[in-house]
């Protein structure tokens, strides 16, 4: 695998990382304004499309945005908006706004990243109305903060922070009321892999230790110790952005481990192929007639090297109560692990048949009616 080059200037190499920020933004952009989805929002960040994107990037933003939203909408559903939702890394994302629009926002979303982007999202905000309006809708107080950088309002929040700094972010955090005892899920995206394994894993911990009921979704590269990985690592080199966590993003099982080992009770993962195939296929179909696609071969290697891994703790027992009563009682096997789930019980890492299923599987199961290939091939096998 290409060796992780280090930067001598860290502010080089947090400004190689914040302008993917951008990156992601304007191929968002582009793929809706091609129809891919639908986000009224993403036009007040971006006004211009910009150059055409290949399809198979497209179709790529197109599994990520759906696999997200899927597990992000199940777990504010099964909460009933009673929760909290907490964006790391999270530029300039419409979630929010969509959020309202559907009527499905948490009892509070915080949105952190670094304060110079923060500073350019808060700017659009107060100069857009299509932006500041839906805030100020489900604002019913007098204190609505909006500084260069924070926004603090009744429902949404953002706050300029390095994700590095766990104590400063934590402190940052509760100023701004984050509760602890609200069931919360965490959201990252293209986030911890830019960070180094300690710096990753104290993050993760952290939110081990402060949420007893929560859920951790992570959306990154996998598999990246291939020629393909090695390509895509070396790419970003040339624009001084290096993946300082690769290590961790080798393989499904230790996107997995790392959470499991940071004090997650629960972990699962599937690459962004699998997930691509289990989306519904009907709407597949339609955004499949968008655009002509000549190497499906690509398309393959591209989504095979994302995965989306998402880690849970349920203290109050919102999926079913049935309990597990059967484990392994040694490592599986390579093969077994594809087959079988991971949990953490008492501190160790053990494992289990999939059919013995976990109280956020069974969260999931009207999901799984709606979306059945996708979870069928992990979750219900």
């Amino acid at each position: 695998m290409a060796a992780r080059q280090p930067f001598a200037d860290s502010d080089t190499a947090d400004e190689a990382v914040r302008a993917t920020c951008d990156d992601a933004t304007t191929c968002k952009r582009f793929a809706t304004s091609k129809g891919y989805w639908k986000d009224s929002s993403l036009q007040y960040f971006v006004r211009n499309v910009g150059e055409r994107k290949a399809p198979e990037i497209n179709r790529g933003y197109y599994a990520r945005v759906q696999g997200v939203n899927l597990l992000l909408d199940a777990f504010l559903k099964k909460t009933q908006g009673h929760c909290q939702v907490i964006n790391l890394g999270a530029g300039l994302d419409t979630t929010f706004w969509r959020l309202q629009e559907e009527n499905l926002l948490p009892q509070k979303l915080f949105e952190v990243d670094f304060p110079t982007v923060v500073a350019r999202k808060i700017h659009h905000i107060k100069t857009k109305p299509p932006l500041s309006k839906p805030i100020i809708d489900v604002h019913s107080t007098d204190s609505l903060l909006l500084e260069s950088h924070v926004l603090d309002s009744d429902r949404f929040c953002i706050i300029g922070a390095d994700l590095r700094d766990v104590p400063g972010l934590d402190e940052k955090l509760r100023r701004f009321h984050l509760d602890p005892e609200l069931p919360t899920l965490l959201l990252s995206e293209c986030v911890l892999v830019y960070m180094t394994p300690a710096q990753s894993s104290s993050l993760v911990h952290w939110a081990a230790q402060t949420f007893h009921t929560a859920m951790f979704i992570n959306y990154e590269q996998v598999n990246m110790s291939d020629r393909f990985g090695q390509v895509m690592i070396e790419n970003l080199q040339r624009r001084r952005c290096a993946l300082a966590g690769v290590e961790l993003c080798l393989s499904l099982d230790s996107q997995k481990e790392r959470f499991l080992r940071a004090g997650w009770d629960q972990a699962s993962a599937l690459d962004m192929m699998a997930v691509y195939s289990g989306l519904p296929q009907d709407d597949v179909a339609r955004i499949e007639l968008l655009e002509f696609l000549d190497e499906k071969e690509l398309l393959q290697q591209l989504l095979q090297h994302y995965c989306i891994c998402w880690a849970t703790k349920d203290r109050l027992n919102l999926g079913e109560t049935r309990r597990r009563l059967h484990g392994c009682r040694s490592w599986p096997s390579e093969g077994q692990r594809s087959r079988w789930g991971c949990q953490r019980q008492q501190g160790k890492i053990t494992w289990e048949p999939w059919g013995q299923r976990s109280h956020w599987n069974q969260m999931l199961e009207k999901i799984k009616r709606k979306y059945l290939k996708m979870f069928d091939r992990i979750c219900w096998k």
